[in-house]
């Protein structure tokens, strides 16, 4: 058969494969490749749901949209790696890159201009499918067909070679993403079909450890090992800060390449373990179908009809990214690589990671105590377990470490309102933890007690973190009381009435406010520099409005509710200008609002907090149809670990949670015509919605089990106790 044909019969086939593999339930509405391009930051190779594995294609490292190591206005790719974060606005990871090649041997990853200096292969998104735990590209350079899926701990490879007489594949140590750098690398060739090592590296997260353990479904005829592209003569293992290996295999005819990959951040043995457990077998096909139909499960959580296609393709996709991370972090015998450096083992729960809190703690949190009950007790439990090996809660952890990325002690929240819905254990261990963390002696809040504010005169971003704290503290008050603490209730109730401290009235906006007492000066609400200045990437016009605790006070200090509704409305009309500081995340902009970054998530609800739900869906229906959509850009910011998508499928639903610890979701507007959420308590809750239509935006009657339901929310216990809640749409708002 010649090379031609062989390609053209291998690429019909996978093509029928793949459609075929498509049409199926919920995942047929889901593409990984939303995101892509733009400022989403999200990958689209193979995982499971919160798998600890991310199997996805490399394509470059060239800055800020590159934090996942895929862009899709790439054209070449790199190699295939086993670690990736969704949608985070750094880049890390990229451990254990595998290239498969044929030809001349190279060592270099090469040029994007030039992919022939080094072992870089052109693609075609043309010949690029992803799916939810599937993925493939046609390697054009080598006529190489790679596919990938993915269990839980394993990466799965197929590389469809033509036949050839220099056909290997190359592992990389040395690769990795962002600010990741390898500071020591271990290759050793255990057999001519098992390969294992090590890949230790510093980036975001200071000191990482990633083990792995190969097989080859075909033997090496021949290796070689180098280290900082030095050969290393007759070595069957080496050890050193850049080490690589390059395999080579028989293909006088074409071949079919299959490797298995188990990694853990323990050991070889924990990586062997892994593999060994989850993929026994060389059935490709068979994991990949057993991965399909465990996002197929996750999925079902939530049924949705529509007569929209692309919404369903944009919804599912969300539910999709939302269920990425946190990230599964313990072998199958439950060791797990602690923030003290030590391995513990704990079979009483899963160990997570990739807590990026700041952002998911506002919706991806909530939705996860509707739809993810069960893993709620790991995600807590994770938490706990890196608060006694390390001393603290987690506030943006990463491979067992504390990046103290962003602001605010926002496991608080998380696991507050975890307590509040019945889904906590040993809540006073969990107290203790909460006021560990409100007491530290850094980041200003050394500063709250003796001035009821962080000063901006020495601390950054003073007024963004007096805010946050505020809110913070108001849930290890509710914590308190209900613990009977109080005490602490009083205290803490005290510190979270903060925001009153931050707020200047004679501008009307939260504003910087110095140890002396005065204000910041000059006063600009619109502008915003990055990690300097008094707010976190964002400005006052965007801060001015965290006060989810208190709502009605917030709307009292602005003057009562017509004025809030005014400035709420100047928020979305005034000039998009943030000037030339503006952090990148300052993205989705209407007006000053800024979708695409976590502060402005629950702005558009406070409308119909303040009495005027019509504006907040009109306001909704603009966000929800021109910031996202099913394409590669359907994300206007970072997707942030699930925040971005979590945000989309509750408003989605019709409701928000504004204080995401309070168990009570404000109304928005639906957007589909019936949503079942099948419970974990066996009941289900359903939502339908009469009379929806393009211009039937507006809310004109709700009933809740067919009666009348006049409140402007609904609590999470309705939710959970089962039942139907109906939306009554119309073309023009209700009166006032």
């Amino acid at each position: 058969m010649s090379l031609k044909i062989f390609t053209l019969c291998v690429c019909l086939a996978l093509s029928l494969n793949t459609t075929l593999f498509a049409q199926k339930g919920y995942t047929q509405y889901v593409n990984p490749l939303i995101g892509t391009a733009s400022h989403g930051h999200t990958y689209p190779g193979a995982t499971r749901p919160f798998g600890m594995v991310q199997l996805s294609p490399d394509t470059g490292n060239d800055g800020w949209d590159w934090c996942s190591g895929y862009h899709y206005s790439d054209s070449s790719i790199v190699g295939f790696s086993h670690t990736h974060l969704s949608g985070t606005g750094i880049g890390d990871m990229g451990d254990i890159l595998i290239m498969p090649v044929v030809g001349k041997l190279m060592l270099r990853e090469g040029d994007k201009k030039n992919p022939d200096t080094g072992y870089r292969c052109r693609f075609s998104h043309k010949r690029e499918t992803a799916r939810p735990g599937y993925y493939s590209a046609f390697l054009e350079d080598y006529n190489i067909q790679a596919e990938l899926t993915a269990t839980e701990r394993c990466g799965f490879h197929r590389y469809q070679f033509p036949a050839s007489d220099n056909a290997y594949f190359i592992i990389d140590l040395q690769h990795g993403l962002g600010w990741d750098k390898p500071t020591e690398t271990y290759l050793k060739i255990e057999s001519d079909t098992v390969i294992v090592g090590y890949r230790k590296s510093s980036g975001w997260a200071k000191k990482q450890e990633v083990y792995f353990v190969l097989k080859s479904s075909i033997p090496i005829s021949k290796f070689f090992l180098y280290n900082e592209d030095a050969n290393i003569p007759d070595a069957k293992e080496v050890t050193g800060k850049a080490v690589k290996s390059v395999c080579y295999i028989k293909a006088d005819r074409p071949q079919t390449l299959l490797l298995k990959v188990g990694i853990s951040a323990t050991s070889i043995d924990g990586a062997r373990l892994n593999l060994d457990k989850e993929i026994p077998n060389w059935d490709f096909d068979r994991v990949r179908e057993d991965t399909e139909r465990s996002w197929e499960n996750e999925l079902s959580k939530i049924r949705v009809e529509s007569s929209d296609p692309a919404l369903k393709e944009t919804f599912y996709t969300s539910m999709y990214h939302a269920f990425l991370a946190p990230t599964l972090y313990n072998d199958v015998d439950g060791s797990y690589r602690g923030p003290d450096g030590k391995i513990h083992r704990d079979t009483t729960f899963n160990n997570m990671t990739t807590f990026s809190l700041w952002d998911t703690f506002r919706a991806a949190h909530p939705l996860y105590t509707i739809v993810q009950t069960k893993r709620i007790h790991d995600m807590a439990a994770s938490m706990m377990a890196f608060y006694s090996e390390s001393g603290l809660l987690p506030e943006w952890s990463l491979m067992a470490n504390e990046t103290n990325t962003m602001i605010g002690y926002h496991a608080v929240p998380v696991l507050f309102d975890a307590y509040n819905k019945g889904l906590i254990e040993k809540p006073e261990e969990v107290y203790v933890a909460m006021k560990k963390s409100a007491q530290q002696k850094r980041f200003g809040i050394e500063y709250i007690d003796k001035y009821g504010y962080v000063p901006g005169d020495l601390v950054t971003e003073s007024t963004s973190k007096t805010l946050e704290y505020a809110y913070d503290d108001w849930c290890i008050a509710g914590m308190a009381k209900a613990l009977g603490h109080e005490e602490d209730y009083s205290y803490y109730s005290k510190r979270a009435q903060n925001y009153k401290n931050v707020f200047d009235p004679s501008v009307g906006f939260m504003r910087g406010r110095l140890s002396d007492g005065g204000w910041r000066s000059p006063f600009a609400p619109n502008k915003a520099e990055h990690r300097k200045g008094d707010f976190t990437e964002g400005n006052s016009w965007q801060y001015s409005w965290f006060v989810p605790h208190n709502v009605p006070d917030l709307i009292n200090l602005m003057g009562g509710a017509e004025r809030f509704v005014e400035r709420l409305d100047s928020l979305f009309s005034t000039s998009s200008d943030v000037g030339t500081e503006a952090s990148p995340d300052v993205s989705g902009l209407i007006g000053q609002y800024a979708h695409g970054n976590e502060p402005s998530h629950h702005i558009a609800y406070l409308f119909a907090m303040a009495g005027y739900p019509e504006k907040t869906q009109e306001i909704l229906n603009r966000i929800m149809t021109t910031l996202y959509s099913n394409k590669t850009d359907g994300l206007c910011g970072n997707e942030d670990c699930g925040q971005m998508s979590a945000w989309f499928v509750l408003s989605a639903l019709g409701f928000y949670p504004v204080n995401p610890a309070s168990g009570q979701y404000i109304f928005g507007r639906p957007f589909f015509q019936e949503a079942q959420i099948p419970l974990n308590n066996g009941k289900t809750f359903v939502i339908k919605t009469k009379n929806l239509t393009s211009d039937s935006i507006y809310i004109r009657s709700v009933t809740l089990n067919g009666k009348s339901w006049n409140k402007g929310y609904i609590n999470h216990s309705d939710i959970i106790n089962g039942g139907e809640l109906v939306f009554e749409m119309s073309n023009s708002p209700n009166k006032h």
